[in-house]
């Protein structure tokens, strides 16, 4: 697979919350370290994805915004 995004995180599924529409699926890095996911139930299916899944979080934004209090 050939892709243009340059953030690419090898983990693995610890979690999926199935939704009417979407399905919301957490992803461990590193240990403690949790990316979050949301995905619609078709891409879901199709990509099988389960709870110890080895996937990719691809990250592809043109900004990150911070807040503070």
């Amino acid at each position: 697979m050939k892709i243009s995004a340059r953030n690419i995180l090898k983990g693995k599924v610890v979690q999926i919350k199935k939704g009417p529409i979407n399905s919301l699926v957490k992803v461990e890095i590193v240990p403690g370290v949790v990316v979050t996911s949301v995905v619609t139930g078709e891409a879901a299916t199709e990509l099988k994805l389960k709870k110890g899944a080895e996937v990719y979080a691809v990250i592809k934004a043109s900004s990150i915004l911070l807040g503070t209090d």
